[in-house]
């Protein structure tokens, strides 16, 4: 809790400073420009690979392959856009090192063991390939019809009906 609460104090405070280094580098107007430009290059941005995205992740699912990378990268290209659209240098230096595809990549090797997608197909275990983890051995996938529990008549959470002792 104490890191997204200090995010938001020192993030706007870095901001600042970075407008007020670039802007005695460059001057008011451009750095002004920058922030314009870069607004609008996120928003042209978040607007195309919106529509891409969505055809991607159609094409990957229907193919049956890692729809899971799909959706995460087509996820950090967005964040990459809204990075871009919000103004700062700062927040437009992560939103380019998103849009680098190597970067992406190491982000999903840390991200992508610990994700689990669903689609109204199947469900995918986003695990990047090449990756040693193996599945967690713990879990067991039963049927309904699997399962059934006798109900314990001893428990304090047993709702007692007449018959019961």
């Amino acid at each position: 809790m104490r890191i997204p609460a200090l995010l938001f104090i020192v993030l706007p405070l870095v901001e600042i400073a970075g407008f007020i280094v670039v802007g005695q580098a460059v001057g008011v107007v451009t750095t002004l420009g920058l922030i314009v430009l870069s607004t609008v290059t996120g928003l042209m941005l978040l607007r195309v690979h919106g529509f891409g995205m969505l055809r991607k992740l159609r094409e990957e699912g229907q193919a049956t392959t890692d729809a899971g990378k799909a959706f995460v990268d087509g996820a950090m290209i967005a964040a990459a856009a809204i990075l871009l659209i919000i103004p700062g240098f700062v927040t437009d230096l992560l939103g380019l090192l998103l849009l680098l595809p190597f970067v992406r990549k190491v982000v999903w090797l840390r991200l992508g063991a610990r994700t689990v997608f669903f689609s109204s197909r199947q469900q995918y275990y986003a695990r990047p390939r090449g990756s040693s983890q193996r599945e967690d051995s713990r879990t067991i996938d039963l049927h309904e019809v699997d399962f059934h529990r006798e109900p314990d008549n001893s428990s304090p959470w047993h709702i007692k009906k007449e018959g019961d002792r």
